[in-house]
């Protein structure tokens, strides 16, 4: 049996987050909080840690969006969001700020649980391409200070690049240092010697 969910709710009306909850709690999961407005939203998450957020409301509003935009940058979650009215314009400025499952129609319980389970999906794969995303940054800006410190090299040391190369390697292995770290200090003193000159 899946493990059950720590659940987030926010929404204005009691009746309708009772069912909710309710059809939630059927599945084995809980409401570990609940939430009348997304105002504090952010700060909730980091308290309380769910595993999911469900967000119930007519359509996302200026605050809301911004609310689920600072969530998606500070501490990201699979954000369910069930609005009762048609917006394309909303649909796409929530996914933007980070929905994982946008509903139209509302909420209907007996289909929480595989909404839920395609948000958490389709969250795991996001997260999974902004890390690789970030990898290959990370690692393009290694490769450029490692190219900018051979040149430097080069020119201060009238080598050519392997040598370059090899002299960057050498003090990484010196100093227990990886490479571009090295790169990272020979760019930072070689440009001041030019500064100075």
């Amino acid at each position: 049996m899946p493990e059950p969910l720590k659940v987030l709710l926010v929404d204005d009306e009691i009746v309708r987050a009772a069912m909710i909850e309710e059809a939630l709690a059927g599945e084995g999961h809980a409401v570990i909080c609940r939430l009348t407005s997304p105002a504090s939203l952010n700060d909730m998450v980091a308290r309380h840690r769910p595993d999911v957020v469900i967000i119930d409301m007519e359509s996302p509003d200026r605050d809301t969006l911004d609310s689920m935009a600072l969530l998606n940058r500070e501490n990201p979650r699979p954000v369910v969001f069930f609005a009762d009215q048609h917006d394309p314009h909303s649909m796409q400025d929530a996914l933007k700020a980070g929905v994982s499952a946008y509903v139209v129609d509302g909420l209907v319980p007996g289909r929480v649980k595989a909404i839920m389970d395609v948000a958490i999906a389709r969250f795991a794969s996001f997260q999974s391409m902004r890390q690789e995303l970030d990898r290959t940054r990370n690692q393009l800006a290694e490769r450029k200070r490692i190219e900018r410190a051979k040149g430097l090299l080069m020119k201060h040391q009238s080598c050519d690049e392997q040598q370059a190369y090899r002299m960057l390697r050498k003090l990484a292995m010196d100093r227990g240092q990886r490479i571009h770290e090295v790169a990272t200090n020979v760019i930072d003193i070689l440009e001041r010697l030019e500064k100075g000159q």
